[in-house]
């Protein structure tokens, strides 16, 4: 198997050497990969100039599936949009034809006091968020900044951003949310604010119409601030969530938080004609880059979401996870989720203990 690392910026370089880390301890086991590193983000803007560079790029579509860090890149914001080091994760959305965000947020019973929320309402949280990816206001070619013609503005600059949705588009990505379901809860609950979006008032439209093939699935719906408080008061009652890029951008990470850090789901993401791409999902944090203090627990997830979902060896990606839950059930914790009675570790110190759990399963 041919695996592409993008390492990136900030910490990503530092959380990806932990999964390979992880995957690197599971040859003895029959994992047998080939890891192809190539710069992306501000590092490759430093290299070579472009935040996407046609030899990654290359690398990235021969391989079998790609598994990234972060992009990031402060000193690089103030250049026009296809300079900035974060158009590299757009470029390659685009590229991969990457089209859903799969991203599963769980909390076991006994990570529960991880979780911001009490833990009554914490455990037993097992949800599959399902994002469309290649519409919306971020992939818009419709946007910019200009000076207002009109109204008691006018002659002020202006930002604008075309939000849109064709069928198509729509119905990719709700057949990827309510198959998804057919191996979980059978539950979708879609999410749009329809009430008073036409681009939403479609996109419901075009659910309810693919919902008839599935007889099997409960379908409801919610509109995006009612989703977010259902989030935060009724986690446990969520099976697959099924959203818009925009919306789904914003609340699947509110999601995340609650398994206690955003450092801990990670994302698949479904590409044609490209491999799929695999990520933690949180930023580059340049804040605490080099610093020995990130938690790579994400990173590592995607590895494991990438030997279930790209190379077929669900057996592996089980053992990563039940080496996570017990390095964490020993009290070993990063600076993001320690307190009291909990061992403080650095990032590498973490993901040597999940190797050496992994190795010894």
């Amino acid at each position: 198997m041919n695996i592409a690392l993008l390492p990136g910026d900030g910490i990503g370089p530092e959380v990806l050497a932990q999964a390979r880390k992880v995957l690197d301890a599971l040859r003895p086991s029959g994992l047998d990969f080939e890891a192809i590193e190539a710069p992306v983000g501000g590092a490759a803007i430093e290299a070579t100039g472009e935040p996407l560079p046609s030899s990654t790029l290359r690398i990235a579509l021969a391989s079998d599936a790609v598994l990234f860090g972060a992009v990031g890149d402060a000193r690089f914001d103030d250049r026009p949009p296809p300079q900035r080091s974060t158009q590299a994760i757009v470029d390659l959305r685009i590229k991969l034809g990457l089209h859903a965000s799969l991203r599963q947020v769980t909390v076991p019973a006994a990570l529960a006091g991880l979780s911001p929320l009490k833990d009554e309402r914490a455990e037993g949280i097992d949800m599959l968020i399902v994002r469309e990816l290649a519409g919306d206001v971020y992939m818009s070619p419709d946007r910019g900044q200009r000076t207002t013609l009109e109204g008691p503005y006018a002659g002020d600059p202006e930002g604008y951003d075309l939000m849109r949705y064709s069928s198509g588009e729509v119905v990719r990505v709700a057949r990827i949310a309510f198959d998804a379901a057919r191996q979980r809860g059978r539950r979708v609950m879609n999410v749009d604010k329809a009430n008073v979006l036409e681009t939403s008032r479609l996109w419901r439209r075009v659910v309810m119409e693919v919902a008839r093939d599935y007889p099997d699935i409960e379908l409801s719906h919610a509109y995006a601030d009612n989703a977010a408080m259902q989030l935060v008061t009724r986690p446990q009652d969520i099976d697959v969530m099924l959203t818009a890029n925009l919306f789904g951008d914003i609340l699947s990470d509110v999601a995340s938080v609650l398994t206690g850090s955003i450092a801990l789901p990670a994302s698949a993401m479904f590409g044609d004609p490209g491999p799929h791409f695999y990520e933690a999902g949180h930023g580059s944090a340049p804040d605490i880059a080099g610093r020995d203090i990130a938690n790579p627990i994400a990173c590592i997830r995607a590895a494991a979401l990438m030997l279930r979902l790209s190379l077929n060896r669900a057996d592996l990606a089980d053992r990563i996870e039940r080496a996570i839950a017990a390095v964490l059930n020993s009290g070993l914790r990063t600076a993001d989720l320690h307190s009291p009675g909990t061992r403080l570790v650095g990032t590498d110190a973490m993901g040597s203990a999940i190797a050496h759990a992994v190795a010894g399963a």
